[in-house]
């Protein structure tokens, strides 16, 4: 396993910043963020350490020479778009974008494409469907043609009113992943797990995570606080933040050693990523610098001796 962090806490610093960054505090790597260059629609979205729009060969040669000379990995290519939004215009940049990062993997000498599957989030899952399989069957396809395996983060992108009622990514349950991975069979097509999605969901990750050992492809370290009092107030049918805060790990409900301890029992050797999105250590850089500081030294302790 390699300790690294997702670069979209830090989208004010360039790229050659965010490695120097990760190098200096003894990461193994890091998930470089690829959203088309333009303003977010979300927090933590709209960040472009890699604008693959315009990589030429020798961009891709001269970031892989940095990378390694500063003893890093990159982990994977993030984009977390919606690809199955009822907007067409909106769907169809996120799909163009998934392409050009697909295709822009493999000279950059990543094998990994983290990202979500996408959904109507006013359609029911068999609604939603039909479009799944059209959007990702010829995705999945690029995807083995160029040797890249595409994670799907398990999150459910059901936060805010326009998520309403039912969050923009289909693939936030093992229900969904086994029917998933039964339609789309590709040594391809896998996971990109983040545990705290789990957490406010109330669901058991360990007989999913040894079901679905072969498609870990990624890790996300980020850990959730669940709010009994805001359960109290709203149940399970408020919006989630009405009841769970997300925070760094160690800061929440995950059981990180039960969790990398089952990490190991599945022989799992791919990047851990820490994912900041805690708003109290989110004020300004030097706090989101530090949150990735703290975060590195509480997972440590979980480490192999290659971390």
């Amino acid at each position: 396993m390699k300790l690294g962090f997702v670069s979209a806490i830090l989208p004010d610093l360039s790229l050659d910043a965010v490695l120097q960054f990760a190098s200096k505090e003894s990461f193994s790597c890091v998930e470089l963020m690829c959203w088309p260059v333009g303003e977010a629609d979300r927090r933590y979205a709209g960040v472009t350490h890699i604008d693959v729009a315009r990589l030429s060969e020798a961009q891709a040669e001269e970031i892989q020479s940095q990378v390694r000379d500063l003893g890093l990995t990159i982990s994977g290519l993030g984009y977390y778009p919606n690809p199955l939004t009822p907007n067409p215009e909106e769907a169809q940049i996120a799909i163009d974008q998934l392409r050009r990062i697909i295709e822009a993997a493999p000279k950059l000498g990543v094998s990994v494409v983290n990202t979500f599957v996408g959904r109507d989030p006013a359609r029911s899952i068999d609604e939603n469907w039909p479009r799944f399989l059209e959007v990702w069957r010829p995705l999945i396809k690029l995807a083995e043609e160029h040797q890249v395996k595409i994670a799907i983060e398990n999150c459910p992108m059901y936060f805010t009113g326009d998520e309403w009622p039912s969050g923009k990514n289909l693939a936030f349950c093992p229900a969904v992943w086994r029917r998933m991975f039964d339609e789309i069979a590709s040594d391809s097509f896998g996971l990109n797990y983040d545990p705290s999605h789990f957490v406010w969901q109330f669901i058991e990750e360990e007989p999913a995570l040894r079901e679905f050992a072969d498609k870990l492809f990624h890790i996300h370290a980020k850990d959730a606080k669940v709010s009994q009092n805001g359960l109290n107030d709203v149940g399970i049918l408020g919006t989630p933040l009405q009841y769970h805060t997300p925070k760094l790990p160690g800061l929440g409900d995950v059981n990180w050693s039960r969790f990398f301890s089952l990490l190991s029992e599945l022989n799992y050797t791919g990047p851990v990523c820490i994912e900041v999105e805690d708003r109290p250590y989110e004020r300004d850089l030097c706090s989101r610098k530090g949150a990735l500081r703290q975060s590195h030294r509480f997972l440590k302790q979980f480490s192999t001796p290659e971390l």
